[in-house]
């Protein structure tokens, strides 16, 4: 019997794995990471198409890079899964404080798929732009401290995400599909996600057109306010509520 709590996300018959099918392109799917990642997404984030436009991951990533993130992201995902088995004896939805789907995988016709991608959600970093007029360097870490330490569920914390996806995937409109599905599917229902706040380099076209289409809404542009890889670059914050 299929636990109730796991609500939308079906499961593999096969493996037993949890998944969320994209809402528009039904042969891409979010799922659990896997150990088969760590390998997966180096030559990725080793692409100048991808990571010239990230700022966390470092330049070159290595194996050890990987193995590292892959045990975090790894961990929160089977935190919140073992929640849900525990709670499935609950009729009623419970709130969770993480999406345990985040490794966007292609199916293809027999049935197997590959790694293509990455979107995480995760409570805001951007601390210092928290709090009224310019960037706020001095007390980034208190406003990020305050934001963490609000109860899962409370509709005031304020969230973000973090994507990228594989340069052969591109312009296809999966990355629009993919924060859609993530946030009206589960981030809302489940984790009660009411107001979030992303940013992108300034000159991602493509990053920006993916959350304008999503409804957010462009909040700030600050030049020449973060080094990152040697290099000096802007951010563009845009916002999101939910209505």
């Amino acid at each position: 019997m299929v636990n109730v709590q796991l609500h939308p996300l079906e499961v593999n018959p096969k493996t037993g794995e949890p998944f969320l099918r994209l809402r528009n392109h039904r042969n891409i799917i979010l799922t659990p990471p896997r150990e088969e990642d760590v390998e997966a997404c180096i030559p990725l984030l080793n692409d100048p198409r991808v990571c010239d436009w990230l700022a966390g991951p470092p330049y070159p990533y290595t194996l050890e890079n990987s193995r590292w993130w892959l045990g975090i992201i790894k961990a929160e995902a089977d935190a919140v899964l073992q929640q849900l088995e525990d709670a499935k004896d609950d009729p009623t939805p419970i709130t969770v404080g993480h999406c345990p789907v985040r490794s966007l995988r292609e199916v293809q016709e027999d049935g197997t798929d590959i790694y293509i991608g990455d979107l995480g959600v995760m409570r805001c970093r951007h601390g210092e732009l928290m709090g009224s007029g310019a960037v706020d360097w001095a007390n980034k870490e208190a406003f990020e401290e305050r934001n963490n330490s609000i109860a899962v569920g409370d509709s005031s914390i304020i969230w973000s995400m973090g994507d990228y996806l594989a340069p052969s995937h591109h312009r296809q409109g999966i990355m629009s599909d993919a924060v859609s599905t993530v946030l009206l599917d589960w981030g809302v229902p489940r984790m009660n996600i009411r107001h979030m706040w992303v940013s992108t380099f300034t000159g991602n076209e493509g990053s920006m057109k993916v959350f304008l289409k999503n409804g957010f809404k462009l909040i700030g542009s600050y030049e020449d306010c973060l080094e990152v890889k040697g290099k000096i670059r802007g951010l563009n914050l845009l916002e999101w509520r939910y209505e």
